[in-house]
């Protein structure tokens, strides 16, 4: 039996029963003074008390018990009352000798006359393991409101315990690296082969590499669709500064060029990127990096968010359009897309301004959501300034900030819905052109 911590123990005996108009036991009067206190630090007593106050849980579930609330301990602050809330989806209890999850037990229990129950158990439960930074600006209030409302409950994934013994979860999303945490995920999925997981790690790490992120864009050449589709020229750097600008000149790329650091590991510094003007300003540069031909724009860039098949456009200002001999040396800028301010309300010429053909996003976006294997990601798309529909994609990122994008709140969950009917529909099997199916092609293990 694993130890659970006075801390998780005490939320679930104090909220997870309806009240009644009954007085508590004794029993649950003693399993609740006991979680008042602290525990002893020798593991075999622990395990006794989890047993008892477990054995007090199921108790007073299958005889409708109240325990007493605490209001000294319920509102600390708002994320306390959160985890309180949404702990009890972990938390496992016997009733009549079986195993039953405690959401489970609380369907079972019959309501008490003249008092109304949750009767809209959850549809999906997801498991998250994001950074706190993430957390907070993707989990907003607007976004767990309707969720609720939905059927939908977030379950934040403990990193301090193996991920085998939590859950277990339909959706896990995550965006947290490291091969021990993505060995669990793969562990995980095997041992419960109908979770969906955003998104399967090989899938995030092709798009964490320069290198490789914009292969898949190369190899569609799209054209047709209301436009076409390429990828600025590009180099990887990787060697000595100094060879810089032979290499630069023995691949034809043409000044200026846009420098951006090789691997994208969602700190500041791996989206920030330098304007190389001249030559010899390309040995100041720092490898490993990847060159890029600049191409001018309008100063404007087109943020296409991917959420499955749902598809939303953001205009953002992006670097000014360069003219010859504007100067020498290397101009470094933070995370211009991320940093600069909106331009859908901005007064803009309509050749610039205009958002790409939506025949041409949704080409783009179904292939390759089915050539990288992911659902939840972003593109980065330029227009070539006097050549019409001609577009660049510029970068992916996975899972951006979707808290940046108008109605994002309806777009997801409906999203996690369409998972939830669709894993119905399919009886387990995968997704077509889903991360697991493009996972099981590269691996007998995914």
């Amino acid at each position: 039996m694993d130890v659970l911590s006075r801390q998780t123990l005490k939320p679930v005996c104090e909220r997870s029963f309806v009240a009644t108009t009954s007085p508590p036991s004794p029993l649950c009067l003693f399993a609740l003074t006991i979680l008042r206190r602290p525990f002893p630090s020798h593991r075999g007593f622990q395990t006794q008390i989890t047993a008892v106050v477990l054995h007090v849980i199921s108790a007073c579930c299958a005889s409708k018990h109240t325990l007493p609330l605490d209001p000294q301990g319920l509102n600390e602050n708002a994320d306390s009352e959160r985890t309180e809330k949404i702990i009890k989806a972990n938390v496992d209890v016997i009733v009549d000798g079986q195993h039953k999850s405690l959401q489970t037990c609380r369907r079972d229990a019959q309501p008490v006359a003249g008092q109304k129950m949750d009767s809209t158990p959850a549809k999906i439960l997801v498991g998250y393991a994001l950074t706190s930074k993430k957390a907070k600006s993707f989990l907003k209030p607007k976004l767990e409101v309707l969720a609720r409302e939905k059927g939908i409950v977030f379950v934040p994934i403990e990193k301090s315990r193996p991920l085998r013994e939590q859950g277990p979860f339909d959706v896990i999303l995550h965006k947290i690296t490291g091969k021990e945490w993505w060995s669990q995920l793969e562990e995980y999925r095997r041992r419960y082969p109908d979770v969906v997981v955003l998104d399967p790690p090989d899938a995030i790490q092709h798009v964490r590499n320069r290198q490789s992120m914009l292969q898949e864009v190369a190899k569609l050449k799209l054209r047709g669709c209301g436009g076409q589709v390429d990828v600025p020229k590009q180099l990887v750097v990787t060697g000595d500064p100094s060879t810089i600008p032979g290499v630069v000149a023995k691949a034809g790329l043409k000044l200026p060029l846009v420098a951006k650091p090789l691997v994208v590991d969602g700190t500041a510094q791996s989206h920030a990127l330098s304007l190389a003007f001249d030559e010899l300003c390309l040995t100041s540069l720092n490898p490993p990096l990847v060159l890029q031909e600049f191409v001018n724009h309008g100063g404007v860039l087109f943020k296409v968010y991917i959420v499955g098949d749902s598809i939303r456009v953001v205009r953002r200002f992006s670097l000014p359009d360069v003219h010859k001999q504007v100067g020498n040396g290397v101009i470094t800028f933070p995370r211009v897309s991320s940093a600069a301010a909106s331009a859908d309300d901005a007064d803009l010429d309509p050749e610039v301004a205009e958002l790409p053909p939506c025949e041409l996003l949704d080409c783009l976006s179904k292939e390759l959501r089915c050539r990288l294997g992911l659902r939840l990601f972003n593109l980065d798309i330029i227009r070539e300034g006097g050549a019409g529909n001609h577009y660049y994609v510029i970068d992916i990122n996975y899972f951006p900030g979707f808290g940046k994008v108008p109605g994002y709140e309806y777009v997801f969950t409906d999203f996690l819905l369409s998972l939830a009917q669709s894993s119905t529909e399919r009886s387990g099997a995968s997704l077509p052109c889903s991360p697991e199916n493009s996972s099981q092609d590269s691996s007998k293990d995914k």
